[in-house]
């Protein structure tokens, strides 16, 4: 049952994590995910590249009522995975409950710096 606290499937198609860069923000990506139901969610990530293969099994949990943000340039909020730096790939988040996830970039390789947000494909 879904009763509108979100999906269990959720696609980012346009990931590429930046370098930190020289501003004291550092240039990072970023998972959030809600859970708004009562029990707790376990996702599992889905790494996907052009030049190798998916890169599956990565876990985590987000207690209920809680929102939690995996930081991908912080191994160990992907099971110390660590993704590569300057380097194109998507993620696919699958949850056993239903969950709102929204994915996030800060690129500080200019002063100009860029930051944007964005709801995944939830499917």
């Amino acid at each position: 049952m879904n009763d509108n606290k979100g999906k269990r499937q959720w696609v980012f198609p346009d990931c590429e994590l930046p370098p930190p860069g020289e501003h004291p923000l550092e240039g990072h990506e970023s998972i959030i995910v809600l859970n708004m139901n009562d029990d707790k969610a376990t996702v599992r990530f889905t790494l996907y590249f052009s030049d190798q293969e998916p890169v599956e099994g990565l876990e985590a949990e987000i207690e209920g009522q809680r929102v939690r943000c995996f930081r991908l340039d912080h191994p160990e909020d992907l099971g110390g995975y660590v993704v590569p730096k300057e380097t194109q790939y998507a993620v696919k988040l699958v949850s056993d409950v239903p969950v709102v996830v929204q994915y996030g970039r800060l690129d500080t390789r200019q002063t100009n710096m860029a930051f944007y947000t964005t709801m995944g494909l939830s499917v």
